[in-house]
């Protein structure tokens, strides 16, 4: 679980390497052809992806976020990782449930300003068993936070992410956004003693670093969330902790040194109820259960 932060020093290192050998694109050069410009295809419209709604975690980064059947007076609920929860690691097999916490939150807008403090009741729900998800509930409301602060949640998409998408990973930790697409998806990815299904692997443009885990993966082509950013291979080392490996239907195992993953969030949907109950009761509900 490399995405979670691990050390500023080391971390600030890594953005520091990454952009260090931008350099500009050359000018494009004049054509000789006289033959009339052909209209570009048509591109999908894209949705503006900006940092509103996006949190900040002592140790991770997050997001506000709500189904499209959420309610303005719903107790409001943030997204992040199982890994990045305030009591540690889940074991593998373990799912937590309405466990009390008041952890804070800090509230990003759309420059990535702080505009607030938002605060726990509890940890409705989390684990790292197939997925690696936590989701806390808050000490207020969907409205509220509008009224307040002008934010919206984001909203998480009830469909399965898209092979070829074009996506952006947006830390509220480190208030960096990460472009890309999707490259696929694993069957099983394996990290150490923990196992997730059909995690999505994003090309490489995403080169997301310590801090980033339990960030927003957004479709920008929907600008809902598809996604939780939470792990990559950082040594080339096969399914140990940071390094994790893709195993396929066959038992088949790929090591793919430096590129990331995240975890699908489509399977929450249907598992949140009336008043943000995490009922994992409810029809189509596949999350793991305790």
């Amino acid at each position: 679980m490399k995405k979670s932060y691990v050390g500023a020093l080391g971390a600030v290192c890594a953005l520091l390497l990454a952009t260090a050998g931008a350099m500009p694109a050359a000018a494009a050069q004049p054509s000789d052809s006289k033959a009339p410009a052909k209209a570009a295809p048509a591109q999908p419209a894209v949705k503006a992806v900006n940092f509103a709604g996006t949190v900040a975690l002592s140790n991770c980064s997050g997001s506000v976020i709500r189904t499209p059947s959420s309610q303005p007076n719903d107790p409001a609920l943030v997204l992040s990782n199982g890994h990045c929860l305030e009591s540690g690691f889940p074991a593998a097999g373990e799912v937590i449930t309405d466990q009390p916490s008041s952890r804070s939150f800090s509230l990003l807008n759309a420059a990535g300003s702080k505009v607030a403090t938002l605060r726990a009741t509890k940890v409705s729900y989390a684990t790292m068993t197939d997925t690696d998800i936590s989701i806390y509930q808050l000490n207020t409301t969907y409205a509220k936070i509008q009224s307040s602060y002008g934010i919206s949640a984001l909203t998480l998409n009830d469909a399965h992410p898209t092979q070829g998408s074009a996506i952006k990973v947006v830390s509220g930790y480190w208030k960096r956004t990460y472009s890309c697409n999707v490259d696929g998806f694993v069957y099983r990815l394996k990290e150490g003693d923990w196992t997730w299904k059909d995690s999505v692997r994003y090309t490489s443009s995403c080169n997301t670093i310590g801090g980033t885990s339990g960030s927003p993966v957004i479709d920008t082509a929907t600008g809902k969330v598809v996604a939780v950013n939470n792990t990559g291979n950082e040594d080339g080392e096969q399914c140990t902790e940071n390094n994790p490996c893709e195993v396929d239907e066959n038992g088949n195992v790929t090591v793919r040194q430096g590129i990331n993953y995240a975890e699908e969030t489509y399977i929450i949907v249907p598992c949140i109820g009336a008043g943000s109950k995490i009922d994992l009761t409810r029809a189509g509900c596949t999350l793991p259960k305790p």
